[in-house]
């Protein structure tokens, strides 16, 4: 059985909260899935970056519980030109 830190368990359940939170808002689950996906690929020693995302994410959690919010914005970095 696989260990997990208490950050990786922080956040699996963030996870969970969010699918839970989008489940009555058309197409939130898809894009919930694919922003924990993408940021799954963050090295796991990068722990400043991933205690940043952690912390916006639960105000992004926080404002999609809100029955008013119909989307969430998300900020990304312009790709890298070779």
């Amino acid at each position: 059985m696989v260990r997990h830190s208490k950050l990786q368990i922080q956040i699996l359940s963030l996870y969970r909260q969010f699918l839970r939170a989008g489940q009555d808002k058309p197409g939130f689950i898809p894009r919930i899935r694919d922003e924990f996906r993408q940021n799954a690929q963050i090295k796991k020693t990068d722990v400043m970056h991933i205690e940043y995302l952690f912390r916006r994410a639960q105000r992004q959690l926080d404002q999609l519980k809100d029955v008013n919010t119909k989307q969430l914005g998300s900020f990304s970095k312009p790709e890298e030109k070779s």
